[in-house]
């Protein structure tokens, strides 16, 4: 009896704590109840009163009701004392992305998600600290979950801080005058002394620059290059790799001079502030190989001493046009000594479903003649997930873009298009517009080889050769490589230098740039891990890229819509449409979730 008086209890608080019903007796006197959309109102969260903005809407991203809710939450809780947890450190970015999910901002009734980007900058930054209390990184700040891409209209939660940190480090910021740009010499450099420079360059930058050996030559020379990131020495995580190579052609030495003194002034110009250079060292991995072919050089130095009239003599030209040095010490020339893979390619166009990518260096390559250098490059290549290159030559002024090898043989000026087509005119006319006079200039040194177009032309459609190494990167690798020839004088004077070096500079930063066109993301599977060598695929091109260790991949594109697919081996494609508008500076996310394909 006890036991149903206690039921009855029970039932009788039930009752009189429900919401009052309305009794179908009293009609027209019961209303329905509206539910009000919710509404942006002021931030009230302690812990939250110093973001950039003033107004938030509840629910919020957490999906806390009010703010009583998100006060009494264990994320609010580690909010408040997450600055004692880390003794100091990533104060205040942490609280404030933070309370970019608690507190999201508000704008016209509608909530903004903060950036993806400055998600995933905090988190580099700041996990070491939660990795020395043994912490994992807080569920809540999850970047893939709760922060949105560029694309989906984010907002920087950081904005502010950004803001009066750039004041204070611009007030105190003091130039120091050994890094002066004025102080860098413009005249020829011996292989001893580029290699100098360059490894003096990393003493004076070692925050952001190293060099590293690729291999020698022939004749023992180091093939010695220079890298600048933000982590030099390793590979960082959606940051696209680029890289310059000059001096093929030893003969050749403009390319060589212009790079050695594009290090220096990547140095330089970093330590003194200059914006545009740290944003392109912070955002990208630029590696820099001033001579591939530093044999070559030698020969056409000691050619062009030869050659050099006595001064009793009538002054004669600096540069004998007879090649000496053109070609490595075993006289083989290195942009035609990589695999033929174009032919392979045009082979296979009859061919269903043809690819032309990632095409294997067929055995019979390796029963030739390879040079070491030209070894030492594919190696180099094949290591680095790089996005895009330039191969820099001299004897025109002109940018050639793959392929190289005419598609028919006895057409040998032929125009001979990739399946990307229209990113490489994208890229070469970058370079052609930016410098002084390229894209203007009619006449490309008298020559008559194809039809310059604003400073641009096919390769093959110019000269046509197999082996090259622009064509090498585009059908082995996930590399975009042009050749720039930078003007009619293989072995300029030293006066003319300095010349030369204000008509690429402009040129040689916006193409760095380039790299960050198209689109990047991430590839994972279900459980959150990379999926390496997944195959990224753009409708309407032949022409695929791949994923790299960490899972992600870069793919450029010119401006407009189109359908990406990505795909690897047991897992269902996932297919996304992309719009990339004409003015866009950075690469679009775009990341991809494979799920488990069904077993049939």
């Amino acid at each position: 009896m006890s036991i149903m008086l206690l039921i009855l209890l029970q039932l009788l608080v039930l009752v009189s704590c429900a919401p009052p019903r309305c009794d179908p007796g009293f009609r027209g006197q019961c209303k329905p109840t509206v539910e009000e959309k919710p509404k942006c109102t002021d931030v009230m969260l302690s812990y939250c009163d110093d973001m950039p903005y003033t107004q938030t809407r509840f629910p919020n991203i957490l999906n806390h009701k009010t703010r009583e809710d998100a006060e009494g939450s264990a994320e609010y809780l580690l909010l408040s004392v997450v600055e004692t947890l880390l003794g100091g450190e990533c104060n205040p970015d942490v609280r404030m992305l933070g309370c970019s999910v608690m507190a999201p901002r508000c704008e016209k009734e509608k909530v903004l998600k903060p950036c993806r980007t400055t998600c995933e900058a905090v988190r580099k930054r700041c996990s070491h600290a939660f990795d020395g209390i043994e912490m994992a990184w807080p569920y809540f700040l999850d970047c893939d979950r709760f922060f949105v891409s560029d694309e989906e209209g984010c907002y920087d939660p950081l904005e502010g801080l950004r803001a009066e940190q750039n004041e204070e480090e611009v007030d105190g910021m003091e130039t120091p005058p050994e890094y002066r740009d004025d102080m860098i010499k413009f005249n020829h450099h011996t292989n001893a002394q580029m290699i100098s420079i360059l490894k003096k360059t990393e003493e004076n930058c070692e925050d952001i620059a190293r060099t590293y050996s690729i291999g020698r030559s022939t004749e023992g020379t180091e093939l010695l290059v220079i890298e600048f990131s933000k982590n030099p020495g390793g590979h960082e995580l959606l940051v696209p790799e680029m890289k310059y190579v000059g001096n093929m052609h030893g003969n050749e030495v403009l390319g060589r001079e212009l790079l050695i003194l594009l290090a220096q002034h990547m140095c330089s110009e970093y330590l003194l502030g200059n914006e545009r250079i740290q944003t392109i060292i912070n955002t990208t991995r630029i590696h820099i190989l001033p001579c591939m072919n530093p044999d070559g050089h030698d020969l056409a130095v000691s050619g062009l001493q030869d050659n050099n009239y006595s001064e009793d003599e009538e002054e004669g030209p600096r540069y004998d046009s007879s090649n000496v040095g053109r070609n490595n010490a075993q006289n083989i020339d290195l942009n035609r000594n990589f695999p033929d893979l174009t032919s392979i390619a045009y082979s296979r166009r009859r061919q269903r479903r043809y690819h032309t990518d990632h095409i294997p260096i067929p055995d019979s390559y390796w029963f030739g003649k390879v040079a070491p250098e030209t070894y030492a490059v594919m190696k180099w290549i094949r290591s680095i997930p790089f996005v895009l290159s330039a191969n820099f030559h001299g004897g025109d002024l002109v940018v050639s873009y793959p392929y190289d090898l005419s598609k028919h043989p006895l057409q040998r000026n032929m125009l001979s298009p990739t399946p990307d087509v229209k990113v490489f005119k994208l890229l070469a006319t970058t370079y052609a517009d930016a410098h002084e006079s390229m894209s203007t200039s009619s006449a490309r040194c008298g020559s008559s080889r194809g039809v310059s177009e604003k400073g641009t032309v096919n390769g093959a459609q110019s000269s046509s050769l197999a082996g090259s190494m622009q064509d090498f990167n585009y059908l082995h690798t996930n590399c975009f490589e042009v050749t720039v020839e930078l003007g009619c004088e293989k072995f300029p004077a030293e006066d003319e230098l300095f010349n030369s070096w204000h008509e690429n500079f402009e040129a040689l930063l916006t193409f760095m740039e380039a790299a960050h066109r198209g689109i990047k993301g991430i590839v994972k599977d279900e459980d959150g891990n990379a999926v390496k060598g997944a195959q990224i695929s753009v409708r309407g091109i032949r022409h695929d890229v791949t994923s790299a260790e960490n899972g992600d991949y870069w793919r450029l594109l010119t401006p407009g819509v189109h359908i990406v697919t990505a795909s690897a081996p047991g897992y269902a494609k996932a297919i996304k449409k992309v719009h990339l508008p004409g003015r866009m500076l950075t690469a679009g996310r775009v990341d991809f979730l494979l799920k488990k394909a069904e077993l049939a």
